[in-house]
């Protein structure tokens, strides 16, 4: 669980309801179903329209890592890369397919057997380097659907807020309907430009983070593949390894 995120989540909106009480407001006047269909519903149908039904299913399915972010231990896969290292210089290379059903990532167990295999060196960096520049994209487009989402939600609310003024200027013969539309009109606005501060894009730069970090996994990876390919010593390997860990 990442805590901060639940701590930034609840910090964030117990700020702006607290701010509402103390200036002497109601928390009801804050819930407007109709405000909120408008600015949701729209936003999300804007990121749809915009959006390839894979790019868009990925995207959802990735919020999850902002709670429960994804297993990431440099350290642990500089020690397996070692121990390949040392296993690659007494034994020969084929002694490192069986560890490759010991490797649970598909990308690593594709690497693992292209060095079983005899790729050179340089070939198998260049075609896992195409693979990791390949699932970067794939990955990083997902995750803007929630930047575009923090795009679209303002805008939305403004819409949501002119449709309240509407119909507010519809009802100016009956005060008892102004009171509705008027409350409708400037939460949207709030439902707007909130959810697209406190949530989307917050989450769009949590999820880019997590997936840069990936990445660095990846190519530390391929970079500790590539040393044992060459045939260096398994300190060079552990040594250069260490640069990538921050």
């Amino acid at each position: 669980m990442d805590k901060i995120s639940l701590i930034g989540l609840t910090l964030g909106l117990s700020a702006i309801l607290l701010g509402q009480v103390l200036e002497g407001g109601h928390i009801g006047s804050l819930l407007q179903p109709t405000a909120f269909l408008i600015v949701i519903g729209g936003t999300v149908g804007a990121v749809m329209l915009q959006s390839p039904l894979n790019v868009f299913l990925t995207g959802t399915k990735l919020v999850k890592w902002v709670f429960l972010p994804p297993l990431i231990q440099p350290q642990r896969l500089i020690e397996n890369i070692v121990r390949w290292s040392h296993i690659a210089r007494k034994e020969g290379l084929l002694a490192l397919e069986a560890q490759i059903a010991s490797v649970p990532d598909p990308f690593m167990q594709k690497g693992l057997q292209l060095l079983v295999d005899g790729a050179e060196p340089e070939r198998l960096k260049e075609v896992l380097e195409v693979e990791i520049s390949a699932w970067e994209g794939q990955m990083k487009l997902a995750a803007r659907i929630w930047e575009s989402a923090g795009g679209y939600a303002p805008t939305i609310g403004i819409l949501g807020a002119v449709m309240g003024l509407i119909h507010v200027m519809e009802n100016l013969s009956d005060p008892s309907k102004l009171g509705a539309g008027i409350a409708v009109a400037f939460v949207a606005t709030i439902y707007g430009v909130g959810s697209a501060n406190l949530i989307f894009l917050p989450i769009a730069k949590k999820l880019i983070a997590h997936i840069n970090r990936l990445v660095t996994l990846r190519e530390m990876f391929v970079d500790g593949l590539v040393g044992i390919a060459n045939g260096d010593n398994p300190r060079i390997i552990e040594s250069r390894l260490q640069g990538y860990v921050v």
